[in-house]
C-alpha cells in the first residue's frame, strides 16, 4: 500500500501528514521531497523505542549532523524540568532556528519536544514522528504542546505546529495490545463526534484494527486524522469548534489525575472511561436516544477495554475527581463545562453543570 498524504492548513502553518509503512528508513528522502531543510537536528527519543528502530532512523539521517536526547516518557516526567534539559542541550550545541528538533515517540514525547521547540529562540523547526497509535491519530495533529503540573494535566503549554508528521505503521507492531487500545480510544472518539459512516466501519472491523491488520489500520488512521485535520483547520487555537475534540476528556483527565497519572490507567483507557461517562451523562440528560447510546456503549464494552470507573475509584474519590474537573482548561466559571453528544457522528454540544450535579452523577455510578 502506497503512503497516504494529508495536508493540514492552519493560520500559522501548512504541513503534510504522511501515513505508510517503513517510512523511518526513508526520512532523508521524505524531508527532501517535502522541502524540510536543515543541517543539524536533535532527536528527542522515547527510551522505550526498540533499538532496531533507532538504528533505522540513524542510518536514514546520515547526511545530517545528528544528536540524540533519550527521554523516559511518562506523565510524571512530562514537566518543566525535562523541557529545560532539552533547551540546555540545544544551547550547548549552539542550535539555530534553522536547525531542527525531531520528536520520536508517543504523545508525551511529542508534547514535551514540541513545547521545547516552541520556546527555543522563539521557535525551532519541529518534526513529529509519532510511534504509538495514540500519537499517530491524535496528539501529533493540531500543534498542541504542553506539560503537566501538580495542579493538573497540560495546564502549561503552547500551540506550535510541526513542519511535517511522519506516521510509520510498521513501528506499531512493537506495541503491546494495551497501547493499541490506548490509540483506538481516540480513533473511535473521532468517529463518534464527526463521522457515523466511519463509526459503522469501526463497529464491523474493530478486531482488525486492534490486530493492526493492513489495510484496515491504515484506513482507520487516515480517517481519524482526517476528522481531526478538518476540525483543527477551522479552529487552530481551540476557541470554538475544536473543543468538540474534548468529548470525554473532562472526565478522562480527572480520572488520570486522581490516580496521580499511574500505570494503573493510561490516557487512552481514561478516555474510554471518560467517553462512557459522557455518554451516560448525555443519556441521563435526555440528549441522546437510547438506541444511539446503547450502540456506542456496547462498542466501548469490548473485552479489551476498561469496564467501569468502579474498578478504579470508590465514592471517597469523588471530591478529588470533581476538584480536577474544576481545573479543566475549558472552564471559565464556577461550574464544570462538558462536551456531550446528541447522536453518533455529532453534533457535540457544550454545557455547564454544577458541582452538585456532577457529584450526584458520580455517586450513582460508583454505587451501582
Amino acid at each position: 500500500m502506497k503512503p497516504i498524504k494529508l495536508i493540514v492548513k492552519t493560520n500559522s502553518e501548512k504541513y503534510p501528514i504522511i501515513i505508510g509503512r517503513n517510512l523511518i528508513s526513508k526520512l532523508s528522502r521524505i524531508f527532501k521531497k517535502n522541502s524540510i531543510n536543515f543541517k543539524k537536528c536533535l532527536l528527542v527519543l522515547d527510551k522505550n523505542i526498540p533499538n532496531r528502530h533507532v538504528q533505522q532512523i540513524s542510518r536514514s539521517l546520515k547526511r545530517y549532523e545528528v544528536y540524540n536526547f533519550f527521554y523516559k516518557a511518562n506523565e510524571k516526567n512530562k514537566n518543566q524540568e525535562n523541557v529545560n534539559k532539552i533547551l540546555d542541550f540545544l544551547l550547548q550545541k549552539n542550535f539555530s532556528r534553522d536547525d531542527c528538533l525531531i520528536s520520536i515517540g508517543g504523545g508525551i514525547t511529542g508534547d514535551i519536544a514540541g513545547f521545547a521547540a516552541s520556546l527555543f529562540k522563539r521557535g525551532l523547526k519541529f518534526v513529529n514522528i509519532p510511534t504509538t497509535l495514540l500519537s499517530q491519530v491524535d496528539s501529533s495533529i493540531g500543534g498542541k504542546t504542553g506539560i503537566n503540573t501538580p495542579e493538573g494535566k497540560n495546564l502549561i503549554g503552547s500551540f506550535y505546529q510541526p513542519k511535517i508528521v511522519i506516521s510509520d505503521v510498521e513501528v506499531l507492531k512493537s506495541l503491546p495490545l494495551r497501547e493499541v487500545v490506548c490509540g483506538y480510544a481516540e480513533i473511535v472518539k473521532h468517529a463518534l463526534i464527526a463521522n457515523k459512516k466511519f463509526y459503522n466501519f469501526l463497529d464491523k472491523n474493530i478486531n482488525e484494527v486492534l490486530e493492526l491488520k493492513s489495510p484496515t489500520i491504515e484506513k482507520s488512521i487516515y480517517e481519524s486524522c482526517k476528522v481531526k485535520k478538518l476540525i483543527v483547520e477551522k479552529d487552530e487555537k481551540e476557541k470554538n469548534l475544536r473543543k468538540i475534540l474534548n468529548f470525554g476528556h473532562t472526565f478522562a483527565h480527572a480520572y488520570e489525575a486522581s490516580l496521580n497519572f499511574s500505570k494503573k490507567l493510561n490516557h487512552g483507557e481514561a478516555v474510554i472511561l471518560g467517553m462512557k461517562s459522557a455518554l451516560e451523562f448525555s443519556h441521563n440528560k435526555k440528549l441522546i436516544t437510547y438506541k444511539e447510546f446503547d450502540s456506542a456503549i456496547k462498542h466501548l464494552n469490548n473485552s479489551h477495554f476498561p469496564v467501569s470507573i468502579k474498578n478504579y475509584f470508590t465514592r471517597k474519590k469523588i471530591h478529588q475527581i470533581i476538584s480536577f474537573m474544576m481545573r479543566d482548561k475549558k472552564n471559565n466559571s464556577k461550574n464544570i463545562r462538558l462536551m456531550l453528544i446528541k447522536k453518533i457522528g455529532g453534533p457535540i454540544i457544550e454545557k455547564e453543570f454544577s458541582h452538585a450535579t456532577l457529584k450526584l452523577f458520580l455517586r450513582k455510578r460508583l454505587s451501582n
